[in-house]
Parts: C-alpha cells; sequence; structure tokens
C-alpha cells in the first residue's frame, strides 16, 4: 500500500519537477539579460577612484558637489546626499543612519544575488529528481519488453539531467560575477560614507 502510495506520488511530480525546470531556465535567461544590462547602464558607470574620492571629499567645502560629481552609482550618491540634509541632527543620529543607508544598499545588493543563488542550488535537485522519477516506469517497461517506454524514459532523464546543469551553471555565473561587482561597489561605498559623515560632523560642530 504504501509503496504504491509513494510511486503515485512520485510520478504525479514529475510534470511540476518539468515545469519548475523550464520556469527556471526561462528566468535565468531573463537574468542573464539583466547581468547585461546592468553592465552598461551601472557597471560601466561606475568610474570611482576611492583615493581621489577621498582626497576630493576631505578638500572641498560643498560635500553634496563632491559627492554628484564622483563616479559613484547615482543610487549611492543619492544615499549620500541624505547624510547631508539634516544638519540639525546630532552626531549619532547621523552615525545611525549612516549605518541604516549603508545596511538598505547592502540588503539590495544581496536581495540581487539570492535569486540567482537559489537557482544554482535548486535547479540541478530538480534535474535529479526529473532524471530519477522517469526511471521507474522504464525499468518496469524493460521488463515487459516495451523498449519504445524505456527510450523516452531515458530521453526525458537525461533531457532533465542536463537542462538542471545548464541553468545552474548559468546562475552560479551570474552571481560570481554580481558578487565582484558588489564588493567593490560597497567597498566604495562605505568608504565615501565614512567620510562624508565625518564632515557632515565637523559642519555641525562648527555651526
Amino acid at each position: 500500500m504504501l509503496v504504491k502510495l509513494m510511486h503515485t506520488i512520485s510520478s504525479a511530480l514529475q510534470e511540476p519537477v518539468i515545469a519548475l525546470l523550464i520556469i527556471m531556465a526561462v528566468l535565468t535567461v531573463a537574468l542573464l539579460g539583466m547581468l547585461v544590462a546592468e553592465f552598461f547602464t551601472e557597471r560601466r558607470c561606475f568610474t570611482l577612484s576611492l583615493p581621489a574620492l577621498i582626497d576630493s571629499l576631505s578638500d572641498q567645502e560643498d560635500t553634496a558637489a563632491a559627492i554628484t560629481e564622483s563616479g559613484m552609482l547615482w543610487r549611492q550618491k543619492k544615499r549620500l546626499l541624505e547624510l547631508l540634509e539634516h544638519p540639525q541632527a546630532s552626531d549619532s543620529a547621523r552615525e545611525s543612519l549612516a549605518v541604516n543607508i549603508v545596511a538598505e544598499e547592502q540588503a539590495l545588493l544581496d536581495k540581487r544575488v539570492k535569486i540567482t543563488d537559489f537557482i544554482a542550488k535548486v535547479s540541478p535537485m530538480l534535474g535529479l529528481m526529473g532524471t530519477l522519477i522517469p526511471l521507474g516506469p522504464g525499468i518496469m517497461a524493460l521488463e515487459e519488453g516495451a523498449v519504445d517506454i524505456l527510450s523516452k524514459s531515458l530521453l526525458t532523464a537525461f533531457d532533465t539531467t542536463i537542462m538542471g546543469l545548464v541553468v545552474a551553471a548559468f546562475a552560479l555565473f551570474i552571481s560570481t560575477v554580481r558578487k565582484g561587482w558588489y564588493a567593490k561597489y560597497m567597498a566604495a561605498f562605505e568608504a565615501a560614507c565614512e567620510v562624508a559623515l565625518e564632515k557632515a560632523n565637523q559642519r555641525a560642530s562648527r555651526d
């Protein structure tokens, strides 16, 4: 009874597994396109030289102008300018705001990477499930001499295995490239945020 129940459940899972694999494949292709678009819209625009930015922020009285003219991403510039929009705030309040700004930027970048990390981990599992599920009916068909059913089962098994591995490989590639980019973004952003915070505190103490 239990064996038949397990067989029924595993057989019913075949089509959902294949459907999920196809969805992940389409999603990975879309994410690959987004990676290319991100390269042209963000990566190529990130021309920041960290030593030059720190010198510029330290030397110029107009901190907002130094931030605006820097090679950071527009999103990062906007976040850094938030530190300068509260001249009446205390030093501790500005420090809390800086910590929150850095955390929000990190959370945004982590959210992008988590999607492809999830696909890279799950798609091989779905590929393995799609491989094993049709093998049972194929082996039973072999005992009955139904070679055509066996060949169809093996073809399905090979296709799902290949699709799962290919999707995982592309998802891993996207995650690896993005992590390299985002590590540079965050290192520069945190350093710039620290200098901007220091300048804001100095200005508040003078006023």
